[in-house]
Order: structure tokens, then C-alpha cells, then sequence
């Protein structure tokens, strides 16, 4: 039996500076200028590691697979009873009335409404040993659009580069049965540090009826590109690689009513976990890229499905 625990955001922090006098200790001369001069170098260094820096390859345990794959078990069991209840399919539909009114205002007013969530066995949280699950869920409102231009949009991979610039930096449909595609998608993803990421898709989608449809994603290959664009670009081998991103599930659902359409997706991922001594610069990529990659994926669709409508 699963559970999903909705976690709120973090409330945004403000930072204050501020500044007072020391007078400087003498200790056979002075040091007034040491400590300016000590910030500068420790800056440069730290500059210089953030743009030279690259996490030790790691590699793939058994343990974080299987633990990532009962993960994603449960979260699809949740998902296939919500769609088979047919009913209140978008997240903010599960939040009291007063906030739930206020998301649907937030939404038709063009905001991407986004929730951080975690799947639990029996209350519990469900550890994963030398790895870290990320679990986002987010929601965009695209008025005047119906169910069809959503799709056309999603199912039309050859041009995924263009759409969703510049997180996907090429895309192609590499084969198509019905509702069934495969496709590839090579990912740009940039914080502090970069890294690229050829990747393989399985992805079904589903058709629930009037107004209403889903989908299903797997990454079914990942690949980290070594010296992307260059001579001697190649893959490191998958699994055994910097880390940044092992695996990636993804459920799509589309609803058409209030004279337009919202599209949810809801991502979850796998990365290592956090290298020891380079917290402070993987730690940023691998914590905040996935929500903030979900979000411009949101906003990219929309944009491109209204781009489509007003070429229409």
C-alpha cells in the first residue's frame, strides 16, 4: 500500500548583508589587508573548482535500483487507481477549498503550479542507499486550447529541440506503433556545473475519453556525454558515470474543460547522492534541476501548443 505525502515549498529566503568594523589584532605587524586579500583567493579558488570540478564517476548499486524501482512501483499503483477513479485528476484538486480556489486562479492567470512530493510504504519513508529520489509534480493551464493541439504538441518529438530549447538540445522520433513511440533526447542541463545526457524513451499514451487523456514515460537508456561537441565526444558508460541523472519516470495527464486545457506532469528521479567534500557545487544541480527543469518544460509547452494554435 502506497501513500503520497505532499510536501510544501520552502519559503523563498532573503539574504541581508551587512557589515561592521573589527579592529585588527597586531601580532608583530599588520594584518589589516590579510583577510580582504584571503576573501579574493578563496573566491578565485572557488571559481576555478566550480568551472574545473567534476564528482568522481560513481557507479550504479543494485541496491539504489531496486530501491528506486519499488518506488516507482508503488508511485504507478497510485497513479493507475487515480485514473481509474476518473475524478479530481489534477493535484491541486486534493487541497482544501480555499487554497485549491486559489491555485485555479493562480492557473488562469498563467502561473505553473508546482508540489514537491514523496511516495511512502505503509507511512514510512522509503530509503534509497547511495542515492537520491527526486519527485516533483507540477500543472499549467493553457486556455483555448482542446486536448488535440496539447498532443500534437507532445507527440511531435522530431521537434522537441525546438520546443523545449535549450534543455533539449536535439530530439528524434525513432520509431512509432500506434500510441507506442521511442524516442531520443539529448538534455542540457546547467548549474554551477554542466552536463549532457543522451537519453531513450519508451512512451504510451492513453485516450480516456472525451476531453481526457494520459501518458506513460520510461527512460529506458541514459547516457552521460563526455566532451559533448567536440572531436572526442563519447558516452561514459551508463550507470557508471558522474551521476547526475541514473533514471527519470514521467506521467503526463491532460484535461480539457473550463475553455481550455490543463496539462500536469509529474517527474520522478534518480541521481547519486551527494559527493562528499563537493556538496556546495553538485548539491545545487542535482536538488534544484529538477523542479526547475519541470517548470520550463510546463512553460514550454504551453508556449509551443499556443505558438501552434495561433500558425492555425
Amino acid at each position: 500500500m502506497s501513500e503520497m505525502n505532499k510536501l510544501g515549498s520552502g519559503r523563498d529566503r532573503r539574504s541581508v548583508s551587512f557589515s561592521r568594523r573589527v579592529k585588527p589584532k597586531s601580532c608583530g605587524g599588520s594584518h589589516a589587508g590579510f583577510f580582504p586579500l584571503a576573501l579574493v583567493i578563496m573566491f578565485t579558488q572557488a571559481v576555478s573548482a566550480a568551472h574545473a570540478a567534476e564528482p568522481s564517476p560513481t557507479k550504479l548499486k543494485s541496491e539504489t535500483l531496486e530501491a528506486f524501482d519499488r518506488y516507482v512501483k508503488l508511485t504507478d499503483e497510485r497513479n493507475e487507481a487515480e485514473l481509474k477513479r476518473g475524478t479530481e485528476l489534477l493535484w491541486v484538486n486534493g487541497l482544501p477549498e480555499a487554497k485549491r480556489a486559489e491555485a485555479y486562479a493562480a492557473l488562469k492567470a498563467g502561473e505553473v503550479k508546482m508540489q514537491k512530493l514523496e511516495t511512502r510504504e505503509n507511512g514510512s519513508a522509503m530509503p534509497c542507499p547511495g542515492g537520491l529520489i527526486h519527485h516533483w509534480i507540477g500543472v499549467v493551464f493553457i486556455p483555448g486550447a482542446k486536448i488535440e493541439d496539447v498532443l500534437a504538441i507532445l507527440e511531435d518529438y522530431d521537434r522537441h529541440s525546438l520546443y523545449y530549447a535549450p534543455d533539449v538540445e536535439r530530439s528524434k522520433l525513432e520509431s512509432r506503433e500506434g500510441d507506442h513511440f521511442r524516442v531520443y533526447l539529448r538534455f542540457r542541463r546547467h548549474k554551477v556545473v554542466a552536463a549532457v545526457l543522451n537519453t531513450e524513451h519508451e512512451v504510451d499514451y492513453f485516450h480516456d475519453g472525451p476531453g481526457k487523456a494520459h501518458s506513460r514515460s520510461s527512460a529506458v537508456r541514459i547516457a552521460e556525454v563526455e566532451n559533448p561537441g567536440a572531436s572526442d565526444e563519447r558516452e561514459k558508460p551508463p550507470g557508471n558515470d558522474s551521476g547526475y541523472l541514473w533514471r527519470m519516470e514521467t506521467w503526463w495527464r491532460m484535461e480539457e474543460r473550463d475553455g481550455g486545457t490543463y496539462v500536469q506532469s509529474e517527474v520522478v528521479s534518480l541521481t547519486r547522492d551527494i559527493p562528499t567534500g563537493l556538496g556546495w557545487i553538485i548539491s545545487p544541480f542535482i536538488t534544484s534541476i529538477p523542479r526547475e527543469t519541470l517548470t520550463a518544460t510546463l512553460i514550454a509547452t504551453r508556449r509551443a501548443v499556443q505558438g501552434s494554435m495561433t500558425n492555425h
